[in-house]
């Protein structure tokens, strides 16, 4: 199997992948836009709102995840299927690309993230809205219980909880897009921007360093979570290369706790 992170050399060497184009912006152009001004050659494009996260509400969360089967028909349509493998990437170091091969890696398929995305090419890029690939066959597969935590969950104070927000959005500084600012009481912020240097995935040692200063020495019964449990994603698979273990991901992250008015937040360097 993949390991959660690949480089560029690894891809151009490794046959009958599919290469998956997974840009997202909060704000500005589309994802798509950006596809067609260029892209890998060969790469399909991956709509992060439609193919990779369930119907939006105040409790489930910006991106929740989609159904298994809603999610099995998207991978079909876009010319994945049960034993094909698939490298992702992005130009924001991975951080969005990491929700569709966590998706895929939880449910026991073949895919990584290309380090240092695509700033990494060294080829050509090739414009255009690419070629429909042919269907294949995705079968249908639950979100494994031990990949996911409930609220409830995320509640339980004798867990490690990892926000991977930025700084500022931990400690209730600034909050862009959620109703409420802060974080989860109990939680530890290890930002996920910070595993990053020039995009590129910083040495193992260095990243299990950010992981042990926050007091997470192992990603057994972890939880992560984000703004809206795409990023969280990220951090989940930086765990794994580290050598860390599976954690869990939390899907409706601070998108779906902030709009609990019950729930508890916690604001400062706690």
């Amino acid at each position: 199997m993949l390991p959660p992170f690949i480089d560029a050399a690894r891809l151009r060497a490794f046959p009958d992948v599919v290469i998956a184009d997974v840009r997202w912006y909060l704000s500005g152009p589309s994802g798509r836009d950006a596809y067609a001004q260029g892209h890998i050659p060969g790469a399909i494009f991956v709509d992060l709102d439609r193919d990779l996260a369930g119907i939006t509400t105040p409790a489930e969360g910006r991106h929740p995840l989609p159904r298994a089967e809603v999610f099995a028909a998207a991978m079909g349509d876009l010319g994945i299927g049960d034993g094909t493998a698939v490298v992702a990437y992005d130009d924001a170091g991975g951080i969005y690309a990491a929700r569709l091969v966590w998706m895929l890696r939880a449910i026991g398929h073949d895919a990584a993230v290309l380090d240092g995305g695509l700033a990494a090419w060294d080829g050509p890029l090739e414009p255009g809205t690419g070629v429909r690939p042919a269907p294949a066959s995705f079968t249908a597969t639950p979100w494994p219980p031990g990949a996911i935590a409930t609220i409830a969950q995320a509640a339980d104070r004798g867990t490690v909880v990892i926000d991977a927000r930025a700084p500022e959005r931990y400690r209730g500084d600034a909050e862009p897009v959620d109703p409420r600012a802060g974080h989860i009481p109990g939680a530890v912020s290890v930002p996920c921007a910070g595993h990053l240097e020039g995009g590129r995935l910083l040495p193992t040692m260095a990243l299990r360093t950010q992981f042990a200063a926050a007091g997470v020495d192992g990603a057994d019964g972890t939880i992560a979570y984000c703004g809206s449990g795409v990023n969280a994603c990220h951090t989940l698979l930086v765990m794994e290369h580290a050598g860390l273990g599976r954690g869990r991901l939390f899907p409706g992250s601070w998108s779906a706790w902030s709009n609990r008015p019950g729930l508890p937040i916690a604001t400062g360097d706690a």
